[in-house]
């Protein structure tokens, strides 16, 4: 690939950096020359793959935008409840404990309208096109996943994959070993309720509907846990996540420099909840298990990168069910002991029903393959030929965060 910038003076290259980041962003060639760190074999890297695609407006809360309020008048995230980050962004509550304290150091950033072009807003197709880190026009390569080409890069870096099952994103022709660290945990459909309600209303006038009732319930209750259960694709609950969460910060302080975990239990269709409720569950076992993480990596942490990813976001819209369906642009984490944190980063854009993405959700702005390589060219020095192995075909852009 063609390096013009590289050409460039030293001064002339400079101004153009600073007016790239006055915009915000910084788009970069491959040229492993404007990536300012030498290669660091002592850095950590973690990928958190957030399955399910879970709701960026509840996280990312757009507190001055009059549209959020209005299109979510049961799930919204009140103004004084949200944690402040900015004029025009809050926290979810949920973090006040846990993540929030790394706001206030500089050691996390959020990054909206985040994501992929890929529009099938399809779990499993999103999923897939995210890890496999290839364009999305054109034939889908199962060959390797991004972490795994990564590791072809940087070789030497131990890798692993705290999860059940290798994922596409360690695949490939580097052997990364993969290994459970959570218990299995599964949310029983409570038929001993079911039982109890039938019983009180047998042999009265209602008996029938009362029946008829409770299998129409028990079967969506099945059909909406199968569908998250196929969504989590195995992953970890969230309610799991500290533990496992713990043990992945001994063995990355100890043994391994490169690592990737899942968590499921995102797709809130139902009841997702406001400041309270399934979702802000969620998010504070999240924030608790990515605290630990960062508390177990001990004085490692400053050498250590998290990003925290999902498939997409959801519609921007509340649904009929108090939940949000499936949509596109999302908020990504990055988090870390060294990072530049305490800012809303990439390119962004108002939060309103106007600016929607085809009506229905938030806009992808800040395309997660360009953003990563930015990373990865910083962390690890790599040339524009290695970052171009890992994502063919993308142009890196700095964030400013590493």
């Amino acid at each position: 690939m063609t390096d013009a910038i590289a050409d460039f003076s030293p001064e002339r290259r400079r101004v153009l950096q600073l007016m790239a980041l006055a915009a915000g962003a910084t788009t970069l060639s491959w040229s492993g020359k404007l990536f300012a760190a030498a290669s660091n074999t002592d850095t950590r890297f973690l990928l958190v793959f957030l399955r399910g695609g879970y709701d960026a407006s509840s996280l990312l809360v757009p507190i001055s935008s009059d549209d959020y309020y209005s299109v979510r008048p049961n799930i919204s995230i009140a103004k004084t409840q949200a944690l402040p980050l900015s004029t025009d962004w809050g926290l979810h509550p949920a973090l006040k404990d846990s993540l929030y304290p790394l706001w206030q150091r500089s050691e996390i950033a959020f990054m909206p309208f985040a994501g992929t072009d890929d529009l099938t807003r399809s779990h499993f197709e999103t999923q897939d096109s995210i890890e496999l880190g290839q364009p999305v026009s054109g034939h889908r390569d199962y060959q390797s996943g991004f972490i795994n080409r990564l590791a072809a890069q940087i070789q030497g870096i131990p890798a692993i994959s705290f999860t059940g099952t290798l994922p596409i994103c360690c695949s490939g022709g580097i052997n990364i070993p993969n290994v459970a660290l959570q218990d299995a945990n599964h949310s029983p459909f409570d038929e001993r309720q079911s039982k109890l309600l039938a019983a009180m209303y047998s042999n009265t006038a209602l008996a029938q509907q009362v029946h008829e009732g409770l299998n129409l319930r028990q079967d969506v209750a099945k059909m909406l846990q199968d569908e998250m259960t196929a969504a989590n694709r195995g992953a970890a609950s969230s309610t799991a996540f500290e533990n496992q969460a713990r043990r992945m910060g001994k063995l990355m302080r100890e043994q391994y420099r490169l690592g990737f975990v899942d968590v499921g239990g995102w797709d809130t269709h139902v009841n997702q909840g406001n400041a309270n409720g399934a979702l802000a569950t969620n998010l504070n076992n999240l924030g608790k298990g990515l605290a630990a993480f960062a508390q177990e990596t001990g004085d490692t942490w400053s050498k250590t990168v998290v990003v925290v990813v999902s498939e997409f976001g959801r519609t921007f819209r509340e649904n009929g069910n108090k939940g949000t369906d499936h949509g596109h642009g999302s908020v990504y984490w990055v988090m870390g002991g060294g990072i530049r944190g305490g800012q809303i980063a990439g390119q962004q854009s108002a939060v309103s029903i106007a600016t929607l993405f085809q009506n229905r959700d938030w806009p992808v702005l800040n395309d997660y393959r360009s953003m990563l390589g930015g990373m990865f060219g910083h962390m690890y020095g790599l040339s524009g030929k290695q970052l171009d192995a890992v994502f063919p075909g993308v142009r890196a852009v700095d964030m400013g965060l590493v």
